[in-house]
């Protein structure tokens, strides 16, 4: 009999990132999560992804489940808000969602890859 992997469903499985500024993966904005005392400034897409990598590691800690997160509406003008919902990580990386929230469109994601795709595309044009 062979043993399979298990999806680990994640706890605190939403982050709110609101990006004030898009240039060729370079991102001026925010991170907010339930786990962060404050809104975590992000420069990159690489910065976001390994931020988020960070935050999804703690829940395989035994803490009670955190709230969901909802962004703090801000004064200043933002390109684009979005959501990510991390549902599951498998072989290290992860299934999900990007809610666009301007657009009201939802995106799934099968990869971390594909997740920076995604913003990648929609932040480009």
């Amino acid at each position: 009999m062979m043993l399979r992997e298990k999806r680990l469903p994640c706890q605190s499985r939403e982050a709110v990132v609101t990006v004030r500024s898009y240039h060729k993966g370079i991102l001026d904005g925010y991170l907010h999560h339930p786990r962060l005392d404050d809104r975590e400034k992000i420069e990159s897409l690489s910065q976001l992804l390994l931020l988020l990598n960070g935050l999804v590691d703690l829940e395989e800690c035994i803490n009670p489940p955190l709230p969901l997160v909802s962004p703090r509406l801000e004064e200043e003008r933002n390109r684009a808000v979005f959501c990510i919902q991390i549902l599951f990580r498998e072989h290290y990386t992860w299934q999900g969602r990007l809610i666009w929230q301007d657009q009201k469109q939802e995106y799934v994601f099968h990869s971390a890859i594909e997740l920076v795709q995604l913003l990648d595309e929609i932040l480009a044009e």
